[in-house]
């Protein structure tokens, strides 16, 4: 995305000075979020307001199961599910009309994040954020995830993974586009392991940025983890997103 160049004439007095008017695109960045499992749209949503803020037209969302109502319940969703979920969330940002279709980012923490990664072999992604980004077997990919084994997903997470052999570190691997992955320093559920899968599949990607917040779990309990996560995203949204909508071309 570029700004407007229109080269112009001022008049002033019986002479003419030439002059450029810098005008932004009318249409903007769009940057979608995916909270983790058995979270909501909680945390995505005041971060969201920040990012809106520079620009942007942001979707939170809750994915099926995680809010109560009278849908599926948590115990019987599925992968499946919620990747509908995020597709159908994805196409009616999509449809937003202030949006720039061919400026999509996707902002994923955890099960969300493992959801992205999936999603952006499905719908064009141009950015991409992912925190503490979840690995599953392909297998049981209908069963529903409170019945995957805890202790094999453990394991699973623990040795790195070849991209050829998972969906999402698959999809990974042909994306083409800007990357940042965030760890933390000392989580229990997504070890550094995963996050080297996830790195070591990103090898056709524009730019990969992989920060690590010290000290931090992976539900970043503490609130100077929050403000840690909230300032690396922040930044990188801006250098990616805004930055590219500020670039300029002349006009000729």
């Amino acid at each position: 995305m570029t700004a407007r160049s229109e080269t112009i004439q001022i008049d002033i007095d019986d002479e003419q000075m030439v002059g450029t008017f810098l005008s932004p695109k009318s249409k903007v960045p769009g940057v979608l979020f995916v909270h983790g499992w058995g979270g909501s749209q909680e945390r995505d949503l005041e971060r969201a307001k920040g990012i809106a803020g520079l620009g942007c037209v942001c979707l939170t969302f809750d994915l099926r199961g995680h809010t109560g109502g009278t849908g599926i319940p948590l115990t019987r969703v599925t992968r499946e599910d919620n990747l509908r979920d995020l597709l159908a969330a994805y196409d009616r940002l999509l449809a937003h009309p202030a949006l720039d279709t061919s400026a999509i980012a996707v902002v994923g923490t955890s099960y969300g994040g493992y959801l992205a990664s999936i999603l952006t072999s499905l719908r064009p992604v141009r950015w991409l954020a992912l925190r503490v980004p979840a690995l599953y077997r392909d297998e049981q990919w209908h069963t529903p995830k409170r019945e995957l084994d805890k202790t094999d997903l453990r394991d699973y997470r623990s040795t790195l993974i070849r991209a050829d052999s998972n969906r999402a570190l698959h999809a990974c691997s042909q994306f083409t586009g800007d990357v940042l992955l965030v760890e933390s320093e000392t989580d229990d559920y997504v070890p550094h392991a995963t996050i080297m899968s996830y790195r070591a599949a990103c090898q056709q990607t524009h730019s990969l940025t992989h920060r690590i917040i010290d000290g931090a779990d992976h539900a970043l309990s503490e609130p100077v983890s929050q403000q840690a996560y909230t300032s690396i995203l922040v930044d990188w949204i801006t250098e990616m997103v805004v930055g590219e909508r500020l670039s300029i071309i002349q006009s000729k």
